[in-house]
């Protein structure tokens, strides 16, 4: 098989940790040339020092011509990765605001910057990061269920619109994956995703396999093909399901 990422030009963006480091690591060891992107600058120069790649640190939404002059010109291969969670108050406009800003609109501003050169050469590949909640939705968790949703909606946008200009788009959804966001999702982040939760390094791999074999939506968890077409079929019995979920939260939690 060919290697489809052997001497890319790649940007992950959030890949001072988690599943971003995971994808830089893996990108590196393919042969690509990385660019690793974090807001926090050590965690991005340890990572990219650690496979002799370049860091540029910053917000993930403003760093593509820095990244393009870093990488000689050109990206072939862009990871919108870095996310933010959300827990607390459901209806709190902070939360929403900053979850659509990194969630959504980062993706945005990338494919703003980088649709120009990628058509006029008949080729790119945008790789987003998204999350099973964006098919399915996570209790607990409005904003980031929310913006995951719009997140895929937005990829989905993008290889409908784009593919026969020759970009290609992967949008990746997986369940819990041991990052500091499981971490953080708290005690539903333990009922729900803990249980069968994969190593970053799983994702890792299901992207470069996807990427292989040019597929659209990408699951490290392949049950969740099967809950999605549940929630297409019977909606009715999804949401009930759920809420028995949500309600077996609510008094492990209280």
């Amino acid at each position: 098989m060919v290697n489809a990422v052997q001497g890319a030009t790649v940007v992950v963006t959030g890949a001072g940790g988690g599943i971003g480091a995971a994808l830089a690591r893996r990108f590196a060891a393919e042969g690509a040339r990385v660019v690793v992107n974090d807001l926090d600058a050590d965690k991005a120069k340890a990572v990219a020092d650690d496979i002799g790649a370049t860091a540029v640190p910053g917000d993930a939404s403003q760093i593509v011509e820095e990244a393009r002059t870093a990488l000689g010109g050109t990206i072939d291969v862009y990871c919108a990765n870095a996310g933010v969670g959300s827990g607390g108050d459901p209806f709190a406009e902070e939360l929403w605001e900053r979850a659509w800003d990194v969630n959504v609109m980062a993706h945005v501003r990338a494919a703003r910057a980088l649709l120009p050169e990628w058509v006029e050469r008949g080729s790119g590949r945008f790789v987003s990061t998204v999350s099973a909640a964006g098919l399915l939705t996570m209790i607990g968790a409005a904003p980031y269920s929310v913006t995951k949703h719009g997140a895929l909606a937005f990829a989905e946008w993008l290889s409908l619109t784009y593919r026969h200009h020759g970009v290609k788009v992967h949008a990746i959804c997986p369940q819990g994956v041991r990052t500091d966001m499981l971490t953080s999702a708290g005690s539903a982040g333990s009922l729900v995703l803990a249980p069968t939760a994969i190593e970053p390094e799983d994702v890792a791999d299901a992207l470069i396999e996807g990427i292989e074999s040019d597929r659209f939506l990408i699951l490290p968890h392949p049950e969740v093909a099967e809950y999605y077409r549940a929630r297409a079929a019977e909606p009715e019995r999804w949401l009930a399901g759920m809420n028995r979920l949500q309600q077996k939260w609510e008094g492990a939690d209280r």
